[in-house]
């Protein structure tokens, strides 16, 4: 669950917005307020309001979203409740407050507004209130058992350090067993092994570098491990056109079906492996 919160001074536009009949709306928490509109709760906010001209930003404004699966079991009684214990937990009692329930996009998330200025006009103090505002979600989120932001984080980053070490592992396979001779053929060798290598070329028609697409992710070389640019995949591949840029200066290559310049460094990058690989094996070129 996440919770979002600020303070506002276009109350009735942003009230307009959480009463739209288009999103089905439905109030699930109202507290001493009798307007049935966003322009007579706001004529009540103003009562009070106008107690304390100096704050003109004299609405707090707070989005309360459950993640998609704890929104589709939750009734309008559990809404309720949790709009209740967010507001005891800001400590946001005995003011005027309404909130709506959106279900926008199948992804239910409640809106909640309450007059800043309580009856004694007295200003809420809004330092850090979106902090504080997550804060007291997680709070909500664990007392009623619910998923909070922090475990969708760690879900989200362990399932992305596992499609890492699985891309890495088919990158692995391709060069070991494989053993591809061009960027071209690394590609395709890629693609059987269940992995979409896209090439990132950019306006100069040289090569960025690689992304990977797996399983729903699509991932940047570097993501995946510094091992995976461009140029140390390069390296990996001893028969990377290195005799033709050696003998013939020649800079390009063959990349998803098209004829691509490399860039300076790269190419140097590439020659100097080569280079070193031919001394090392005691071969002069």
């Amino acid at each position: 669950m996440i919770g979002k919160g600020k303070s506002i001074s276009h109350t009735r536009a942003s009230m307009s917005y959480g009463w739209n009949q288009e999103k089905d709306a439905e109030i699930v928490h109202k507290e001493f307020l009798h307007g049935n509109s966003p322009n007579e709760i706001t004529k009540e906010f103003k009562m009070l309001q106008d107690q304390n001209y100096h704050c003109p930003k004299n609405t707090l404004s707070f989005v309360i979203s459950p993640t998609i699966e704890d929104g589709k079991r939750l009734d309008k009684n559990e809404l309720q409740a949790i709009t209740k214990r967010f507001i005891h937990e800001m400590k946001l009692g005995e003011r005027q407050t309404i909130a709506f329930v959106n279900q926008d996009k199948d992804h239910k998330h409640i809106h909640l507004y309450v007059n800043r200025i309580d009856f004694k006009g007295v200003v809420y103090n809004d330092s850090f209130i979106g902090k504080r505002s997550q804060l007291a979600v997680e709070k909500v989120a664990e007392h009623m058992g619910l998923t909070t932001v922090k475990q969708v984080q760690f879900e989200k980053e362990f399932n992305l350090r596992e499609i890492r070490t699985e891309i890495k592992r088919r990158h692995d396979l391709t060069m070991k067993q494989f053993k591809p001779k061009s960027f071209d053929a690394y590609l395709k060798v890629m693609e059987t092994n269940g992995v979409k290598v896209i090439p990132t070329i950019n306006n100069q028609n040289k090569p960025q570098g690689f992304r990977f697409e797996f399983d729903g992710h699509n991932l940047k070389g570097s993501e995946v491990h510094r091992n995976m640019s461009i140029g140390n995949i390069g390296k990996q591949m001893s028969g990377i056109n290195g005799t033709s840029i050696l003998k013939e200066n020649n800079v390009s290559i063959k990349l998803a079906g098209k004829v691509i310049d490399l860039t300076p460094s790269l190419a140097l990058k590439i020659t100097k492996f080569i280079i070193k690989k031919a001394i090392q094996k005691g071969i002069g070129y």
